[in-house]
């Protein structure tokens, strides 16, 4: 009994969509770190965001946004952030969709797509960014070490945003969508925007995502080398989608390590030293 009630609590913090949670979900504490709602002024809007820092800071911290799965900012993406800050960032994770809903009133992935996720415009989003990154420059962060990572629905947005902000310094995009159908709310996808990446960006893909399929990676990595870009990509041979999704049965958890490993050192190398 205690059991159960112990696991159904961690379910109420995560999107109804995302279920079922499983149980060896990782939960990164607070010690030695500040987390909590905030919110961040955008276009005469104040969108929710969740952000982490460590309560130790000297001087102005790297920034990482972090970029929301389909389910919104739930507690897995509230734990990315807890843990890049504990490896010594400011990570902020805006909640992405506020204008046209809230993902946790949705309870399974197609209506949550149709009913929330379609009608959220790549402009809008990508100019609330530029403003979330505006505000962590402000409060606590340095503007200059500017990094974005996001999963899923983010991986992709994370792609798109490295073409559009000049100023970033890395990004790290875990299995987003690369190519697809084209709408007036996604008008590119990443292999449209290879030649227009102004950051270094490492890929993370799983060899058994049967929703991206590896036709796709390969397109994608044909457009960044004739783009000459500064990007790689990592596909892991027995990962499917949401590998790093601890809280779900598609948690790899070898592969999912490794990539985190990855992303550090991609964002030590290009982002994180003054």
């Amino acid at each position: 009994m205690t059991d159960n009630t112990t696991h159904n609590k961690a379910e109420a913090n995560f999107a109804p969509a995302a279920s079922p949670i499983t149980a060896d979900t990782i939960h990164t504490s607070t010690d030695g770190i500040t987390a909590h709602e905030t919110s961040v002024p955008t276009r005469g809007d104040s969108m929710p965001a969740y952000v982490a820092a460590p309560k130790e800071a000297h001087g102005p911290l790297p920034i990482v946004i972090v970029v929301q799965e389909i389910f919104g900012v739930h507690e897995h993406i509230r734990d990315i952030c807890r843990r890049l800050a504990r490896e010594g960032y400011l990570a902020i994770a805006p909640e992405l969709y506020f204008r046209q809903g809230d993902a946790s009133d949705f309870g399974d992935i197609q209506t949550l797509i149709t009913g929330l996720v379609a009608k959220v415009p790549d402009s809008q989003v990508l100019a609330d960014l530029d403003h979330v990154a505006s505000w962590a420059g402000r409060n606590g962060g340095d503007a200059s070490r500017l990094m974005i990572t996001g999963f899923c629905w983010g991986g992709r947005i994370t792609w798109l945003y490295a073409a559009h902000n000049p100023q970033l310094k890395a990004a790290v995009a875990w299995y987003g969508r690369l190519t697809g159908d084209k709408s007036l709310n996604s008008p590119e996808h990443p292999v449209d925007v290879a030649t227009d990446l102004s950051a270094p960006v490492l890929g993370l893909y799983g060899a058994q995502d049967t929703g991206i399929p590896l036709e796709s990676v390969e397109t994608m990595r044909q457009a960044l080398r004739a783009a000459n870009a500064r990007a790689e990509i990592i596909v892991y041979p027995e990962a499917g989608h949401a590998f790093n999704a601890d809280y779900r049965p598609s948690y790899h958890k070898a592969s999912a390590e490794d990539g985190w490993q990855r992303m550090l050192d991609w964002f030590a190398l290009y982002g994180k030293a003054k």
